[in-house]
């Protein structure tokens, strides 16, 4: 079926939305922000402000890498060579030798699981060539996303000669919206322990909360001295998806209890709602048409996620036309559904037309006129 499109919360909605919720809390870090997995704002604590995000950086790195698996340009069995660059990035690492090779499948592994920072150069320079030409690409990738508080200046989060990555909780959420777009990256986020060259390297995951919170599926830790302790964290629970940024928390225990606060809330308020309009939609007539009506259909209807509290004041109003001329194209709008909370407009959804209705010809109507005079006369 079509997909639908639907017209999504205004951001006036969502700060009437928040004011009338219960208040978050106090968080120990920085800067916080609660996104759902469609790219909707629930909750932002100084979401904007510049901060350093130490190995989150690497949500995108893995971003570019899942894109460029989606559109062919790489296989997760092409081999990757470790360079002498690559091989002498220091902190969290898998001492990648120089000429050594690993699967691309690996080194993802190692760049998700294991935080490793010579793996990020690596897949960097077999993705661009160069880690330089990669970072624009980081960068350039980060504006299309809409981040306005974002420097990327390598691969992996680390301190380069006076330069520093910066961005914000704010923007590691909309990258982190957009890499759940790639389910593939759930087969190394979720992972807890494996290993990598042939069972000889041990991984263990940064996320520890993949074992402490319920739902938790990723996505990245980070921390340098400089930035203190990040993470882009997503749960999922009862079909809802929500993505906790947390920016410079001063211990990691710290890190987690605003990362559980920002969830928990998430989840104790809201919740996903697709309106259901199954009944009532009706055949509508088509004047000269080879058919006598047209169903509409709503095809594939993209959900939201709502406060609870709003969930009774919700009415759904269907606008259908009373007839439509024929020809009728397959697609082509008859209407549309409106959800609204109170006065204001929630959702939008089109109504098309099922199937395509041909126009009468004159034969066919010359055709019918001497079929119901023919009746007429055997009566």
């Amino acid at each position: 079926m079509k997909k639908t499109i639907c017209t999504m919360f205004c951001v006036c909605a969502l700060l009437v939305q928040a004011a009338a919720l219960p208040a978050m809390g106090p968080l120990n870090a920085k800067s916080a922000a609660l996104y759902d997995s469609s790219g909707q704002m629930l909750f932002e604590m100084n979401a904007e402000e510049p901060l350093q995000p130490a190995s989150v950086t690497k949500i995108m790195t893995l971003l570019l890498a899942m894109e460029a698996l989606d559109r062919g340009e790489v296989q997760l069995t092409d081999m990757v060579t470790g360079s002498a660059y690559a091989s002498s990035m220091g902190g969290t690492q898998i001492w990648l030798k120089e000429g050594e090779q690993l699967s691309f499948d690996e080194m993802l592994k190692a760049i998700a699981v294991g935080s490793a920072n010579d793996c990020a150069v690596a897949v960097a320079e077999h993705l661009a060539g160069t880690e330089a030409a990669f970072v624009e690409r980081m960068n350039a990738r980060a504006q299309e996303l809409g981040c306005t508080s974002t420097t990327f200046i390598n691969a992996n989060g680390l301190d380069a000669d006076g330069e520093k990555t910066l961005t914000s909780a704010r923007d590691l959420a909309l990258i982190s919206v957009e890499l759940l777009r790639h389910p593939k990256i759930l087969d190394y986020t979720t992972i807890w322990m494996d290993t990598i060259r042939d069972g000889q390297f041990s991984l263990a995951n940064t996320n520890k909360m993949l074992k402490s919170y319920e739902g938790m599926i990723g996505l990245k830790t980070g921390y340098i001295s400089q930035a203190g302790f990040c993470i882009s964290a997503a749960a999922e629970r009862n079909g809802m998806t929500l993505i906790a940024t947390v920016m410079a928390a001063p211990t990691k225990e710290a890190r987690t209890a605003d990362v559980s606060s920002l969830l928990n809330y998430g989840f104790a308020n809201f919740a996903p709602y697709t309106p259901d309009i199954s009944g009532q939609l009706n055949p509508i007539p088509v004047r000269l048409g080879k058919a006598l009506s047209v169903m509409p259909e709503a095809g594939q209807i993209d959900g939201i996620v709502l406060a609870k509290e709003d969930m009774a004041a919700l009415t759904t109003e269907v606008r259908l036309s009373d007839v439509v001329e024929a020809p009728v194209d397959k697609g082509q709008q008859l209407g549309s559904v409106t959800v609204k909370n109170g006065e204001e407009v929630l959702m939008t959804i089109p109504l098309t037309a099922a199937e395509s209705v041909g126009a009468l010809t004159f034969g066919d109507i010359y055709r019918e006129f001497l079929r119901v005079l023919l009746m007429k006369e055997r009566g």
